[in-house]
């Protein structure tokens, strides 16, 4: 079953927490060309009383971020 796409409005930046990998701690990308469908980025938001990893999709110039909730994603606005 595909995930199907929401989006999340007035994310602010006290809603997000800076948390990073230990790869990205040192430095590091998670791919090596940088392009993926679901890189990890150092935040985490907190939506609905839980934290979340927000993710990135970029293939191009631009990035779309998300988070994963109950397997739907939803875009942050």
């Amino acid at each position: 079953m595909a995930n199907i796409s929401k989006k999340i409005e007035g994310v602010t930046a006290l809603d997000l927490i800076d948390s990073p990998l230990e790869w990205q701690r040192k430095g590091l990308s998670f791919t090596a060309s940088g392009y993926g469908k679901r890189i990890p980025t150092h935040y985490k938001l907190r939506y609905r009383g839980r934290l979340y990893r927000v993710y990135c999709c970029i293939y191009s110039n631009i990035g779309t971020i998300y988070i994963t909730s109950k397997g739907v994603d939803l875009i942050i606005d």
